[in-house]
């Protein structure tokens, strides 16, 4: 049963685009992503921007779910996404309980905050506080 908003295959949405690309994502690069994650029916099931903690892993290494492994690359630091995820490159059929029904296409907007040792301005002036 297709729900309204679920997807089959990855979608990438640009939100927003730095003036310059200092630096792109790549596969082995250590990243950090803001991210705020819902289903399509509008639930929120995790934010990192509450938390205001970023989550840092290797892209393209299988850390995470392979809609954002393939979804982040290339992706300028600084710049913003939305990734519209199927099951297939989330949590599959399975889901993960109790947040994420089986089959669920994810909907995630997505900040790259960190590439390996270069952060975003704002974050360095705020360590130096």
């Amino acid at each position: 049963a297709k729900k309204t908003g679920d997807v089959t295959e990855l979608q990438i949405g640009v939100k927003h685009k730095p003036a310059t690309c200092e630096v792109q994502a790549h596969k082995g690069d250590k990243v950090k992503v803001h991210y705020r994650g819902k289903l399509t029916d509008g639930t929120v099931f995790d934010s990192s921007f509450e938390r205001n903690n970023p989550i840092d892993f290797e892209l393209g290494s299988g850390q995470v779910i392979k809609g954002w492994d393939q979804g982040l690359l290339g992706m300028c630091l600084g710049e913003k996404r939305k990734l519209k995820i199927p099951a297939k490159l989330g949590y599959g059929e399975q889901g993960s309980p109790p947040t994420i029904p089986g089959g669920a296409t994810l909907i995630f907007d997505t900040e790259l905050v960190g590439v390996n040792d270069k952060s975003l301005n704002e974050e360095k002036q705020n360590s130096e506080l």
